[in-house]
């Protein structure tokens, strides 16, 4: 399937390795020529610009958007993307650890949003994909701020997608569930040392949880997101799309 992106200018969010690595991937076998930002600058296995970039980092954000105009041209396509807060239960967490998750996980994404629009809407044709979590639809005790957060990043995306469709400027997001990267081994670990168990113990036990018997494959999560960064998915808007192997327990 053709999905209408060749030659499509995206820029792809903390994308030197796991989810975000994988979608700038897919985006760029698709044709699109891509930008990337890590903190970093490392490259990636296929023809795409790196920039050095924290996402916390306004100015960073800011420098790494225009070079990819300067480089690129005008942005078609934004997948912001972000690793993971402080895991943490509420009582253990600092005020500054908040502070860092808000700008972490949901200033990035409105900073981004806000440098990419006005451009798209110029051209009457966008594709924003914010990639979120399982937690904004089930939190869990652990993920307190990533929880809070991603539920907020979700309203987000549903209220900007709507003020945006007029002009063709399409605003979705994913909720991965696990998948076998840097940080599900993270998290991993911090469980299994709660629970008196070794990590490969706790990642055994955890898997039950996923009606698909499997954790997912970076690949699977970025084949979803490249669908929606296309042409093919141009009646999608304000979705908050989860792609969990079934693990989310709600039907809403």
């Amino acid at each position: 399937m053709d999905l209408g992106i060749n030659n499509r200018v995206a820029m792809v969010a903390a994308a030197s390795k796991g989810l975000g690595r994988a979608c700038a991937e897919a985006l760029a076998r698709e044709g699109a020529r891509v930008s990337i930002c890590s903190r970093s600058g490392a490259s990636i296995g296929v023809e795409a610009m790196s920039v050095a970039c924290d996402v916390l980092n306004a100015d960073d954000l800011t420098r790494w958007f225009d070079e990819t105009i300067a480089r690129l041209g005008q942005v078609d396509i934004l997948v912001t993307n972000t690793g993971g807060p402080p895991a943490a239960p509420f009582l253990q967490l600092r005020e500054e650890q908040w502070r860092a998750g808000v700008d972490g996980v949901l200033m990035n994404v409105v900073r981004l949003a806000q440098l990419v629009i006005p451009g798209m809407q110029q051209r009457k044709w966008g594709r924003i994909v914010n990639i979120t979590s399982l937690v904004a639809k089930q939190p869990t005790e652990l993920l307190t701020v990533s929880s809070t957060l991603r539920a907020g990043l979700s309203a987000l995306t549903k209220t900007l997608s709507d003020q945006v469709a007029k002009d063709n400027v399409l605003v979705n997001c994913v909720l991965p569930g696990h998948y076998m990267t840097d940080r599900q081994k993270e998290l991993s670990e911090i469980r299994a040392k709660q629970q008196g168990i070794t990590a490969d113990d706790y990642l055994a036990k955890a898997v039950t949880s996923i009606p698909l018997g499997r954790y997912g494959k970076p690949e699977e999560l970025a084949d979803v997101v490249a669908f929606m960064c296309s042409e093919r998915a141009s009646f999608l808007t304000g979705v908050s799309l989860q792609v969990d192997g079934g693990q989310i327990r709600s039907t809403f």
